[in-house]
């Protein structure tokens, strides 16, 4: 088990070794914690929030990156309570829903984001002096958790169009971070997070830095020029990001010939597929790194794939050779090409409230991936695409069925169909087809300005095409095939 965390608690992972530069610096802020001040500092409140709320109970984080945070996160748990990170950039409804189906009994919150939480929800502001007081409570011991103890929900996109809670304990956490910092190794680095503690790449990436000492740079957004600036200011050794990120970086050519990025040897990009393209590119900016494709879904966790066991080089597009005590199985194909089912430690029970999605992805312990995966002859895994019509966008999960449902709510807009379509910044963009009621009257800019008003940001179509019809398939469906060259076209019109 990783060191420093005997408790066996999520919250209890902080790394003591006295190495001279680990350390975390909250970027919005410019405060830097030693290691040593960020166990104090979280035991602190764990003492807080161990007054405040009875064991298991839920509480919301909805923050941008920074120490309050990351401390909020680590002194959750550490009390016995449980972590619901929420994304602030879903729309105030939905945010009433996961609060609603977690059961959270208050929220943590920047206070810029007070207008999205429901009126008379408990809040407490992480600007506060009330925070203040809780972060000045005597320390406590971490909790050690019984068996199946719950540390965090994690939410995620479903195919209901809700997004849906993933229970995650601590066993399972701690059983894959201590697969990934094995695989890692002990060597100090420098690192920036930067992908939103509310979804499991930047929560993962954090517990990892701080498991094993990194110098750690956390910024609140992301900003390829500001990035890029930080990684060379400070030397940088360690990144790790999505597509989308690494791509808008590439954009940055003017930055990029004045700057020198020599001290980054490693770069993780996951949360969306990897293209060769995209790997061209990281590789120019970041001569010296060796890049990692990064696969892991929330429901299994963040790690299932690492090196070959016998030293053999990973291809650039490969996820990696299955983890000690990961088990996988692929069906609904052949033995080296078709859905992904696996089973470990750090699997979940069930989906938050869903026993039907449960009876359908969950068997014996066994989950369902829904991703498409291919196996080489040296037993590295290839992503190949999803099972079912969601795509990535910037690393958001989109369903076409639910931006359609949003955009005929229009009052102008009689049908609606979104495909998406290939991007060079966000992987892929939705493109919409709108066919208006009649006599109604309607501009694409409105069209898109109603799905930004009434739905998360990253799911508004990118554009919008008018047409008299849909065209209807032999199953009296919407024939989406019909429409994917139009969908391409409409996006290469954007000139992105």
């Amino acid at each position: 088990m990783i060191a420093g965390s005997a408790s066996g608690n999520l919250g209890d992972i902080v790394c003591q070794a006295p190495q001279a530069d680990g350390a975390y610096v909250d970027m919005a802020t410019g405060q830097a914690y030693a290691m040593a001040d960020i166990e104090t500092a979280a035991a602190r409140l764990a003492g807080g929030f161990a007054k405040r709320f009875k064991r298991g109970a839920r509480v919301a984080i909805i923050a941008n990156n920074g120490a309050p945070l990351t401390l909020s996160y680590l002194a959750l748990m550490r009390a016995g309570l449980v972590a619901v990170p929420i994304s602030y950039r879903l729309p105030a409804e939905t945010i009433a829903y996961i609060l609603e189906d977690s059961d959270c009994a208050a929220a943590l919150i920047n206070d810029r984001y007070r207008d999205l939480l429901p009126p008379g929800f408990s809040v407490t502001a992480l600007e506060s002096d009330e925070f203040a007081s809780l972060m000045a409570a005597d320390p406590i011991a971490p909790v050690t958790p019984e068996a199946g103890e719950l540390c965090e929900i994690l939410y995620t996109s479903g195919s209901t169009g809700r997004p849906k809670g993933v229970p995650l304990d601590h066993a399972g956490q701690l059983w894959a971070l201590d697969l990934f910092v094995k695989a890692t190794g002990d060597t100090p680095q420098t690192t920036i997070i930067v992908a939103p503690a509310y979804h499991m790449n930047g929560l993962f990436f954090t517990t990892v830095a701080l498991a094993l000492g990194w110098r750690t740079f956390s910024m609140p957004s992301f900003d390829p020029r500001a990035f890029l600036e930080l990684a060379a200011k400070e030397r940088a050794t360690m990144l790790s990001g999505i597509p989308t990120m690494f791509a808008m970086m590439a954009r940055q050519s003017d930055l990029l010939d004045t700057l020198d990025l020599s001290s980054v040897t490693a770069v993780t990009i996951g949360s969306a597929p990897l293209t060769q393209a995209l790997i061209d590119r990281v590789k120019s900016i970041f001569p010296k790194a060796m890049l990692r494709n990064s696969y892991g879904t929330t429901e299994s966790g963040p790690a299932m794939f690492g090196p070959h066991p016998d030293g053999i080089d990973r291809p650039p597009l490969a996820l990696g050779y299955p983890y000690p005590g990961v088990e996988w199985k692929l069906v609904d194909g052949s033995a080296t090409e078709g859905k992904l089912l696996t089973r470990t430690p750090a699997v979940m029970n069930g989906y938050l409230n869903l026993p039907a999605v449960n009876a359908e992805r969950l068997n014996d312990g066994w989950y369902d991936t829904g991703d498409v995966v291919r196996l080489d002859d040296n037993g590295f895994f290839y992503f190949v695409g999803r099972a079912d019509d969601m795509f990535v966008c910037g690393g958001e999960n989109i369903y076409p069925g639910e931006i359609e449902k949003l955009l005929e709510r229009h009052p102008a807009v009689l049908q609606a169909a979104v495909l998406p379509a290939e991007d060079e910044i966000k992987g892929q963009i939705p493109i919409a087809f709108i066919v208006r009621g009649e006599g109604a009257e309607v501009s694409a800019e409105e069209i898109k300005q109603f799905a930004l008003a009434n739905g998360p940001a990253y799911a508004h179509p990118r554009a919008v095409v008018f047409l008299d019809t849909l065209p209807i398939g032999g199953t009296h469906k919407v024939d989406r095939s019909a429409l994917k060259d139009a969908a391409k076209e409409a996006a290469m019109a954007l000139g992105r």
